[in-house]
């Protein structure tokens, strides 16, 4: 957590006091432009009232979190991008879990998510998210990729889970913009937080150099202000 005395030394007490007790309501398309942050070479520090949001360009399997949260597909039983990888690092107890999952209530819809233990990863869980394939906008896409970061969060309180690391979800082979898939994470994410105490980090994880960029330049819309040197 960062503390009042990093908030004091970074903005003057009435913008301060302007952030923990004024939190404005924004809407998933729009970015709120008052939140703190600092920027180094590694990670991007964003702090809500009561939650770090950073940003990692690497490997989601490596992020030593209490939950990880895979780009899954409606069949739970593994595939390509961030579900194979995932699979693949955490090994054959993932697998199992998703197949008893599978076995008891079938497959898992769009925008849902369900939750398994981390296998040999360092994270203690896996929340397996399904994100919408990309149609256009016609088919409330927009609306399925908001549940699958809300009911992951969801999923990630019920079960203890502090600190939790997000892949781009959809923005692979389901097509979604990712520039848009990028402000709804965002938004939906720092809304949740907003409303439920528990969550002491979201990590966004990316992968590409274009996802860097654009959740870079999205935070930095954030916060109105950086300091150290741009991440690497």
């Amino acid at each position: 957590m960062i503390s009042d005395s990093f908030m004091k030394r970074q903005r003057p007490m009435h913008q301060v006091r302007e952030i923990q007790e004024n939190v404005k309501e924004w809407t998933v398309m729009e970015i709120p432009s008052f939140l703190p942050y600092t920027l180094s070479c590694q990670q991007l520090h964003i702090m809500q009232p009561t939650t770090i949001f950073t940003l990692v360009h690497g490997d989601i399997t490596l992020q030593d979190v209490d939950a990880i949260v895979n780009a899954a597909n409606s069949g739970l039983l593994g595939g390509g991008g961030v579900d194979g990888a995932i699979h693949r690092a955490g090994g054959p107890a993932i697998l199992e879990e998703c197949k008893a999952i599978r076995k008891r209530q079938g497959e898992c819809p769009t925008g849902e998510a369900v939750i398994t233990s981390g296998g040999q990863l360092k994270a203690r869980y896996v929340i397996h998210a399904v994100g919408p394939v990309w149609n256009g906008g016609t088919r409330s896409e927009d609306g399925l990729l908001a549940n699958a970061y809300v009911n992951s969060l969801r999923l990630a309180l019920k079960h203890g889970a502090r600190t939790v690391a997000f892949p781009c979800i959809s923005t692979g082979v389901y097509g979604f913009p990712q520039d848009r898939a990028a402000r709804i994470a965002l938004a939906t994410v720092a809304d949740f937080v907003k409303h439920h105490a528990g969550i002491d980090e979201v990590r966004f994880v990316v992968f590409l150099d274009r996802d860097k960029s654009i959740y870079q330049g999205l935070l930095t819309t954030m916060s109105g202000y950086q300091t150290g040197a741009p991440m690497e």
